[in-house]
């Protein structure tokens, strides 16, 4: 077989990298994997595929029963690299090496202790030429939620911030939020939605606002994430609009095991899932409601918010990415002083700027170094 030359690899690559992105908030608690197979001596595209809706089956074993025979000598090309453990199926190299594929191209090594190279050791021993690294700067972001759960018993963190043209927010009447972003802009934020497995707020943007939290897009509702509440005291309305609709998008309340019983069970009765969160310092512990979290088989956690609980997570260093919406055309500068106004200085890197209607969004992301920390 030919060699391939490097530029087909990216390209492929690529392409594996969008179906990954298409399955962002859908897949959990398995991570979003895009596969390829190509003929590299035609320039063909075979098959594509991404991991199923609830992480089962993965992306490599999707693709391979779409390619049939002709992946027969082709090359696979995977975001993340192919599983060598037994689960509920087989693993991911075996179906390689059975599909007679003889080239495996791989973004990134998985960092799970149960495959860590296995993976590739695998496919190399059953005489597949091995390559790592293609597009793995851009893997690692997208495959981020899973690698900081295996490493650092947390999700991927994303900050959301809405405000005003001078910086400020809004609080809400007590029975609906106060826009200070257009229309054009609260439906980009709930697309955002759909990329996370779940969302996060206080009991003060309950109080305020009184949110759904829902992707409420034409067919996107079976898309919004669980919706999760962060309450030491538990001074909530018990008839909110998150609490009555539990039955239809799941809610869990984090709260300390000392809180108020009566509005405790008053919550549980609408089918909101009650966990129980360790105190310290009067607070909510952080670090504890993540790892409650990934136990639960989170990756992907949206915080929207507001001010208290943005500046905990920034305090805890729990925050990957900040979403910015502000209203208007305010400077580069003007929203990175905004940032820092309101979570201090992360040391993110301005990673994208976009017009929004009569907004304009920026992302801060901490980039991941080569080991994805």
């Amino acid at each position: 077989m030919a060699s391939p030359s490097h530029a087909f690899d990216a390209e492929m690559m690529a392409i594996a990298l969008r179906m990954a992105e298409r399955g962002l908030g859908a897949t959990a608690p398995n991570p979003s994997v895009g596969a390829v197979i190509a003929h590299n001596a035609t320039g063909e595209v075979i098959a594509r595929s991404t991991t199923a809706a609830g992480g089962r089956p993965h992306a490599e074993t999707q693709a391979i029963a779409v390619a049939g025979e002709r992946a027969r000598g082709a090359t696979i090309y995977v975001t993340l690299e192919p599983c060598s453990h037994y689960g509920r199926t087989g693993p991911c190299a075996d179906a390689i090496i059975a599909a007679g594929l003889k080239r495996a191209v791989v973004a990134i090594e998985d960092p799970d202790p149960r495959v860590a190279g296995r993976g590739l050791d695998r496919l190399r021993d059953a005489g597949l030429e091995v390559i790592r690294g293609v597009g793995a700067s851009e893997a690692r972001w997208i495959t981020r939620g899973h690698i900081v759960r295996v490493t650092e018993r947390r999700p991927l963190i994303t900050l959301k911030l809405a405000l005003n043209a001078t910086g400020d927010i809004a609080r809400g009447s007590g029975s609906a939020p106060v826009w200070v972003t257009g229309e054009r802009s609260r439906a980009h934020g709930m697309l955002l939605r759909k990329e996370f497995d779940a969302i996060l707020v206080g009991s003060a943007t309950v109080r305020d606002d009184d949110p759904e939290l829902t992707c409420r897009l034409p067919g996107l509702l079976d898309r919004s994430p669980v919706r999760v509440v962060l309450s030491r005291s538990l001074d909530l309305p018990v008839d909110a609009k998150l609490f009555k609709s539990a039955h239809v998008v799941p809610v869990w309340l984090m709260t300390s095991a000392d809180s108020n019983t009566d509005v405790r069970r008053a919550i549980a009765e609408g089918g909101t899932e009650i966990i129980d969160v360790g105190v310290v310092a009067n607070t909510l512990w952080l670090p504890a409601a993540m790892e409650a979290l990934v136990a639960r088989g989170i990756t992907r956690l949206l915080v929207e918010g507001g001010p208290a609980i943005w500046r905990g997570f920034a305090e805890a260093s729990f925050a990957d990415e900040i979403v910015l919406y502000m209203a208007g055309t305010p400077s580069d500068d003007d929203a990175a002083k905004a940032v820092e106004r309101w979570v201090g200085n992360l040391g993110m890197t301005a990673f994208e700027r976009r017009p929004i209607g009569t907004d304009t969004m920026w992302r801060y992301r901490r980039l991941p170094d080569k080991e994805g920390r």
